[in-house]
């Protein structure tokens, strides 16, 4: 995963224009450039502008100061927010239903336990506090305290990468195409998909402020059942063909690392089949944020998510 600024038009007919903003250019957020490079979002009626955050916390700026009207992000941003007191933005479709991340290590480790983490250094993901979360999780859940473990965290993705290259750590956790190339030339060794450890968790969705979700309530039920055609396209459709609709977004990105990235998240079911929230994930991601102290106290479901846009988009 990369924080690539920028901006991008799908292959769109003329129609009305509505500004997305996502955390990062990322595979990761396939379901997004499907819908755009797939023409979903044009068989709607709707021209697509995204573009990326200069940090994965821009998209909650962007929101606020009316550069965008959707934003592809986090639910733990939501979280955050409200913690504090601050206002509300609110999360109306799911986009991925797992952690998109991926732990190697620089030595193969066929046996690998989770307690091989014990007195050593992980590089973490520097753009979010999600993985790191969700990381600690993972450890306390198979008896390992998270405090016997070095995390390097907050490093730019040259500078992780960098920092692995020269032994720095012995773990790095990251996302495509870092993992790929590091796996691609030996750096690296995959001993865990933090998808598969972690379990089902909302972990990226579609978010708006309260006012956008009253005023243009009918524009975002299009919006979603655009989504949801992509999602159901991407469900019966193999990595290659899912690959070749996304280009596009990624041309810097070699069509074989496209290709393999894409069906390490099929595997592991990454990507949400059906754009309605759920409280049984809202809760489970909850629990993590509570763990980890990121939150410091519980917050409802319907304060921070909306189910009736894609309740209505998918047609129940």
């Amino acid at each position: 995963m990369r924080n690539q600024p920028g901006v991008y038009s799908g292959v769109v007919t003329p129609g009305r224009r509505l500004r997305v903003v996502e955390a990062f250019r990322s595979i990761f957020y396939a379901t997004l450039p499907v819908a755009i490079h797939g023409g979903h979002f044009a068989d709607e009626g709707l021209e697509i502008e995204l573009a990326t955050a200069e940090l994965g916390a821009g998209t909650v700026d962007a929101l606020r100061n009316g550069h965008a009207d959707i934003a592809l992000s986090g639910l733990m941003r939501s979280f955050e927010l409200l913690d504090r007191g601050a206002s509300r933005l609110v999360h109306f479709a799911g986009a991925n239903d797992r952690n998109g991340f991926f732990l190697l290590s620089r030595e193969a480790r066929p046996g690998f336990g989770w307690s091989d983490l014990v007195d050593r250094t992980v590089i973490s993901f520097g753009g979010a506090p999600t993985p790191w979360l969700c990381m600690q999780a993972v450890l306390r859940r198979h008896g390992v305290e998270p405090s016997r473990v070095t995390f390097l965290r907050d490093l730019s993705t040259p500078d992780a990468v960098a920092a692995f290259r020269a032994r720095k750590a012995d773990f790095i956790e990251h996302g495509p195409p870092v993992v790929d190339q590091l796996l691609a030339n030996g750096t690296g060794h995959l001993v865990a998909a933090m998808g598969d450890a972690t379990g089902p968790l909302p972990f990226s969705s579609f978010m708006a402020t309260p006012e956008t979700l009253a005023r243009d309530r009918e524009l975002l039920v299009r919006f979603v059942r655009g989504l949801h055609r992509a999602q159901r396209w991407m469900a019966g459709s193999p990595a290659a063909e899912i690959a070749a609709v996304v280009a596009p977004a990624f041309a810097d990105i070699d069509p074989g690392i496209r290709v393999r990235a894409i069906e390490r998240y099929v595997r592991q079911s990454t990507w949400a089949p059906d754009p309605v929230l759920t409280k049984t994930g809202f809760d489970a991601l909850q629990e993590i944020l509570l763990a980890g102290g990121f939150i410091k106290r519980r917050h409802r479901f319907e304060d921070l998510v909306d189910t009736d846009i894609a309740r209505r988009a998918v047609g129940y």
